[in-house]
């Protein structure tokens, strides 16, 4: 499949040394002549910030726990809605229902999402492959033996970060 799909391996980690070369040569612009200075950007921290401690509202759209906010999908799923932030936090809006349509679609999702948190917290290797079985993607390109093939693979490449898994 590498080759049909002329999978590139070693992305990540170029993209990574790029990254790296790029955040040496900006620190070198910001310290040059020992003068720092700095331009507000458009990211939402410093407006969150900005927000809660002045109590100045700021509407971001935001990922919570699903507090309710969509009637239905799980309260267990982290969402993404309208967030008003101001000196009570982040108080996120109320949604409503999905279409049946765009609920099961993401549900495709956050049941993967629920069973990797499973895999996570019991540190059980039949649950990542539960997980891993569950992905709609995966799950349209490999068989149930290829998946936990796979993730034993995956698993083992890891080494020491996967230990715990047994």
């Amino acid at each position: 499949m590498i080759q049909n799909y002329n999978i590139t391996l070693d992305e990540y980690p170029r993209r990574c040394i790029g990254q790296i070369e790029g955040w040496e040569k900006q620190k070198n612009e910001i310290l040059d002549n020992g003068k720092v200075t700095h331009t507000r950007g458009h990211e939402y921290a410093s407006y969150i910030m900005e927000a809660i401690t002045t109590n100045t509202p700021y509407k971001i759209g935001g990922n919570v726990l699903n507090t309710g906010l969509f009637d239905n999908l799980p309260a267990e799923a982290c969402v993404e809605v309208p967030c008003m932030i101001d000196g009570h936090g982040v108080n996120p809006c109320y949604v409503g229902s999905l279409p049946p349509q765009l609920a099961a679609m993401n549900m495709t999702n956050i049941n993967t999402q629920l069973l990797t948190i499973e895999a996570a917290v019991t540190k059980k290797r039949e649950n990542i492959y539960h997980a891993a079985m569950l992905d709609p993607h995966t799950a349209a390109e490999l068989s149930i033996d290829d998946i936990v093939a796979m993730c034993d693979e995956l698993i083992d490449a890891h080494g020491e970060y996967m230990k715990l898994y047994r």
